[in-house]
């Protein structure tokens, strides 16, 4: 029996998986870590106690499995995007907190840079927009911000990476500085086509090459860990995108094939083969992975900031549910939202609005509305923004898909479920394992190391558990719809620029 273990660190927590050869889970531990919002529109992770946690979790995990790390063929790792750590080579110590991929603080820089060439550039080259969302600005941001930091760049002193490289940093003792290229691809610096650093792009937002990691594909040997880590060195032979993870793990692996996972946000991505499809709306064009020696294979994805964390809001914000799950009994208390609309803006609008100055709204109240109709209306509201990603999606490439996989912790709710299918009015499919962006990280490490043998290899481990088809006629579905895109209408442009003044 050959084991492999997933790192999977989230936006709000680190998870390690270790699954066996057939991709059953064999063993779980994880720990949340600590959310730090310093302004409005600010959000920040603790980079030091992310590896902590992370470390803490593999430790765990192979306690409980009774497993050493020579029973560990190799680890794969995934992890929240877009997030940007910058760390002292020197030290390995970070110089300021992580800034998350939801954090909002410079979208007046981004007016910056915000012209027709710039776009035109941005977008043909790395297929992303100019946003907040991506990490350029961030790291110009702590640039600027942070005394003495340039400087330290400049002189070579300084690492950039997103959690893949600083987890890989660790996990060898600062041996290795790399990422692979389906994290590359999300920080506005890396060109699609060409497979590298674009110097144009890194002088446009003015970031030394010298902090960049090396860029591998994501199934290879990236190094292995430091003795010290688990008790003798374990190869490490994955590194992959949460969401590209996901659509790997959700065995989607031909040209057509779309998923959607439900967790902090929610993201919907289409394979689209070995074409980088441009998208007409608002979409993003991303590398999905690239195994060794093999050509990239691309997607069309959709981002929105806020899925479950809508619901977590309903827990810590608003204190109507007790835990994430209690949220489908109070929504399934009421036959309806009764016109009730939530719009989650909390964090601005991703696709297709890409709007950092939208925010939250609650519209259609009236006496008779209750915590339930809200619980509700979260839920519908979560399902309102997939439609509007894959609606946009399926104009971009010309395919009506007929199925959507679904997976991530909110995927779980059955209620959630059918309402997506619902408003989709497609068939809306739920894996047995609900864990496939840990399940992607270990396809691709075991990959590398010769677990498995190709990709019809890694298809025949999805299973379906349940298939959820629309109960909803077309005329309510059109008003449904009809009443949300007005919603939404509302809650855009909603705060003044000047409001995110560093």
């Amino acid at each position: 029996m050959a084991y492999l273990m997933a790192l999977d660190e989230g936006t709000t927590s680190c998870r390690t998986i270790i699954f066996d050869d057939k991709s059953r889970i064999v063993s779980v531990a994880q720990q949340e870590f600590g959310q730090h919002f310093p302004k409005p529109g600010w959000v920040e992770h603790d980079a030091a106690e992310i590896w902590s946690k992370q470390l803490e979790t593999m430790h765990q995990v192979m306690k409980d499995a009774d497993l050493s790390a020579e029973d560990i063929a190799s680890i794969g790792i995934t992890n929240q995007r877009e997030t940007v750590v910058l760390w002292d080579r020197r030290t390995g110590v970070p110089v300021h907190n992580a800034i998350v991929w939801q954090d909002r603080r410079t979208a007046k820089m981004i007016s910056r840079y915000d012209t027709p060439e710039h776009r035109k550039i941005v977008h043909e080259r790395t297929g992303l927009l100019l946003d907040p969302y991506f990490c350029a600005t961030k790291i110009n941001w702590l640039l600027e911000h942070v005394s003495g930091l340039r400087a330290d760049a400049e002189a070579g002193h300084i690492a950039f990476g997103t959690i893949d490289s600083w987890l890989l940093w660790n996990l060898t003792d600062g041996e290795v500085h790399c990422t692979d290229i389906s994290n590359a691809c999300r920080t506005l610096l890396y060109d699609l086509h060409r497979q590298c650093w674009d110097e144009e792009l890194l002088e446009l937002f003015e970031i030394p090459a010298s902090i960049l990691p090396e860029v591998k594909p994501t199934s290879c040997h990236f190094g292995s860990t430091a003795s010290s880590i688990l008790g003798s060195p374990v190869h490490i032979g994955g590194m992959i995108g949460d969401q590209q993870s996901a659509l790997f793990g959700q065995a989607c692996v031909e040209p057509g094939m779309a998923k959607t996972t439900y967790g902090t946000g929610c993201f919907l991505l289409l394979n689209t083969g070995d074409k980088a499809i441009t998208s007409e709306n608002n979409m993003l064009t991303t590398v999905a992975w690239q195994l060794e020696g093999g050509a990239p294979t691309y997607a069309l994805e959709g981002s929105v900031f806020m899925g479950g964390a809508s619901i977590q809001w309903l827990r810590d914000g608003l204190k109507i549910i007790d835990d994430a799950p209690g949220v489908n009994e109070l929504a399934a208390s009421v036959p309806s939202s009764e016109g009730v609309l939530l719009v989650p803006a909390f964090a601005g609008m991703g696709a297709p609005y890409w709007d950092p100055f939208a925010r939250g709204a609650i519209l259609g109240l009236t006496r008779g509305s209750t915590s339930a109709h809200i619980a509700r209306a979260t839920l519908e509201g979560i399902a309102c923004q997939v439609c509007d990603l894959l609606h946009a999606m399926e104009r971009d490439s010309g395919v009506a898909l007929k199925e959507l996989r679904v997976d991530g912790g909110a995927a779980a709710s059955d209620l959630l479920m059918q309402i997506q299918s619902n408003l989709l009015d497609r068939h809306v499919l739920r894996p047995e394992v609900l864990e496939t962006t840990a399940l992607g990280a270990a396809f691709m490490a075991g990959l590398a190391c010769g677990v498995y043998e190709s990709l019809t290899d890694v298809s025949e481990h999805w299973n379906q558990d349940r298939r959820f088809e629309s109960e909803m006629d077309a005329a309510k579905r059109a008003e449904h719809l009809d009443l949300w895109s007005r919603a939404v209408k509302r809650s855009r442009n909603w705060i003044k620029e000047d409001e995110h003044e560093a």
